[in-house]
């Protein structure tokens, strides 16, 4: 059976190429974070993206700075013993090493460095070489969805899961910044129930706020959640779709809520709390006499009736009453107490003493 824990419950915050070529500034960028993080007590990634730009790019277009991604490749290409900073950044900082390699190169730059789970972008998502190249390291693997087609989706997963390597998968609408009305958050209910077995997440990009998606992408099942990140400087400004530390913080804390608010595994039967317990117990009828019993008398309905409040100790409309015998003799409007009666309600001690501890 394949282990997909390393999803559950994963932050991914995506560092992308906000770096923007200075070491020092994506160094200060896992710091904030990495307190962040660490002060919200939650589990999280921060996520770089490595690129071989003398290969990636053509080289009959690498002075193409018209073109918006070339140009933004290049502005942002760092060495090799500067994304090794990096990543040694993110362990310090107790982040879990995640990485999106967009060639073969650099799939073999993360086993250098010691990746531990590999991203693939939803632009990628049937580049079968690279594919290929990511599952020959047996690392897990997280998947954002963004643009793709049913049959793409469906031919990544049964390609991951026929090498049983770790797949957790993200619903993606690939639109930066994405409006409130573009998040088509009911996908994530389409891949839980189309790739059971499966961590599914939510990678986002919207705005406006930083509590609504994660509240409804909880209460759906999301499990591993991604967004971009950056921080506030003289020199950059940020995007809409990035968050900075402090509303990653409110993001953090609508997860711990929406975690708090649904509870238990829609699996299983959650416990009732006492609390619970003891406000419907408030609720129930109790048994009184609508006359006068003797001792040694045989109940029947016509006996008792029913109202509240149930006092502590009184027998309830949720036992069986009829043909029990009376221990001793109950006046008429009188609570029938557990000991009022020669049963199994009298004699066993540990439903006696239940019992008794209920009601007002």
């Amino acid at each position: 059976m394949i282990n997909r824990d390393i999803f559950e419950d994963l932050f991914v915050l995506e560092l992308a190429n906000n770096h923007w070529g200075d070491v020092n500034r994506g160094l200060r960028i896992v710091k904030e974070f990495g307190a962040v993080v660490r002060y919200n007590n939650v589990r999280a990634a921060i996520k770089l993206q490595f690129r071989d730009v003398d290969n990636f790019i053509h080289k009959k277009f690498l002075h193409r700075e018209d073109i918006r991604y070339i140009k933004k490749t290049l502005d942002t290409r760092l060495s090799r013993d500067e994304l090794a900073q990096l990543v040694e950044a993110l362990r310090r900082a107790g982040c879990v090493r995640l990485i999106t390699p967009f060639d073969e190169k650099s799939v073999d730059l993360c086993m250098e460095l010691g990746v531990e789970i590999i991203k693939i972008a939803s632009s990628d998502i049937t580049d079968w070489p690279l594919l290929e190249k990511i599952a020959k390291t047996r690392k897990p693997v997280l998947v954002s969805t963004g643009g793709s087609s049913l049959k793409d989706i469906d031919d990544m997963v049964t390609f991951f899961d026929n090498r049983n390597i770790p797949l957790a998968i993200n619903h993606c609408v690939s639109i930066y910044p994405a409006e409130d009305a573009e998040l088509q958050l009911n996908q994530i209910d389409f891949l839980k129930h189309r790739y059971p077995g499966h961590v599914v997440g939510l990678s986002t990009h919207e705005y406006h706020d930083w509590r609504s998606s994660m509240l409804i992408a909880y209460a759906k099942g999301a499990r591993t959640f991604e967004r971009h990140i950056d921080i506030k400087t003289d020199d950059k400004s940020i995007s809409p779709y990035c968050s900075t530390p402090e509303q990653i913080a409110e993001w953090f804390q609508a997860f711990h809520k929406a975690r708090e608010m649904c509870g238990a595994p829609g699996t299983e039967k959650a416990p009732s709390s006492q609390k619970e317990m003891d406000y419907l117990t408030s609720l129930v009828r109790g048994v009184y006499a609508k006359h006068d019993l003797s001792e040694g008398h045989v109940l029947t309905h016509d006996d008792y009736y029913l109202a509240i409040p149930l006092q502590k100790g009184q027998l309830s409309c949720r036992e069986l009453l009829n043909d029990q015998v009376l221990a001793r003799k109950i006046k008429a409007d009188s609570p029938l107490m557990v000991d009022s009666v020669d049963s199994l309600y009298n004699r066993d001690e540990g439903l006696k003493k239940k019992l008794s501890g209920r009601g007002m």
